[in-house]
């Protein structure tokens, strides 16, 4: 038993060496990395052929084949961020008492496809399955700060006051985006609806895709800039959380999101 499940550990090193490498490997480049004996890579990178998850070159080298981009994306498509998410917003409910929300970006607006009450007697109006403009609130705001230009092109067009404090410029909502890609967090300061603000923070899955976004949502008196600056690092480390598992790897998670 213990020799098989070492001879699957080293399978599984020959499989993620050539996986990260951007060019075919030779059986003693890889032996002399890992620190195995060459025989073994060699009876592994045959095994993992026959298998169909790597190839030999006509160099005689080996790479990996599609079949782990296969597998990925069925493991992909199985993983829930609803659910995924859904004890790290219970957690920051805990520890902040205001309405948590898990929001998409769909084109030039967020969905809201989850979210924890508040237990206050005043707090943010909002539902699962809402909409808002994603240029007016924290967690689209997060959202836009990693998406595509023509995504931000298309929006440009459809910015317009809702409150005396919405973003209606480009060049000013380029400034707040690129704050956001440094601190890992955005801020709503009553851009969508006057008196209530929020702040909110992007998730990567697997990809290194801005796919969702956790944010904290409540009325300005009480939710003032000061504590959603202290709340800041909160909603960062449970966007942080979700992401790792969702897949994203470290460096997949931008710098401003590791804080």
């Amino acid at each position: 038993m213990q020799t098989t499940l070492g001879t699957v550990v080293k399978g599984l090193q020959v499989l993620e060496a050539l996986a990260a490498s951007p060019e075919p490997r030779g059986v003693t480049d890889l032996a002399n990395e890992l620190g195995l004996l060459k025989s073994s890579v060699h009876r592994l990178l045959r095994t993992l052929a026959t298998r169909g998850y790597v190839r030999q070159t006509p160099s005689g080298r080996y790479t990996c084949t599609l079949k782990l981009l296969v597998m990925g994306s069925r493991v992909a498509e199985g993983i829930d961020v609803v659910a995924v998410a859904r004890p790290q917003l219970v957690e920051l409910a805990r520890l902040t008492d205001e309405t948590i929300h898990l929001s998409v970006l769909d084109e030039s607006e967020v969905i809201y496809v989850d979210k924890i009450e508040s237990p206050q007697p005043v707090r943010a109006y909002s539902r699962v399955g809402g909409r808002a403009p994603a240029y007016c609130v924290a967690t689209g705001k997060a959202l836009l700060a990693y998406a595509e230009n023509k995504v931000l092109d298309a929006l440009e067009s459809r910015m317009q006051a809702h409150t005396p404090r919405t973003i209606c410029d480009r060049q000013t909502l380029d400034r707040d985006l690129r704050r956001v890609r440094e601190t890992g967090h955005a801020i709503n300061r009553g851009e969508w609806r006057e008196t209530v603000g929020g702040v909110a923070s992007p998730i990567f899955d697997s990809t290194g895709r801005a796919t969702a976004a956790i944010g904290i949502s409540g009325p300005l008196e009480r939710l003032t800039i000061t504590r959603m600056r202290e709340f800041a690092p909160q909603v960062v480390a449970a966007a942080r959380a979700i992401s790792l598992a969702l897949g994203a790897g470290l460096s997949q998670i931008p710098i401003g999101n590791r804080s």
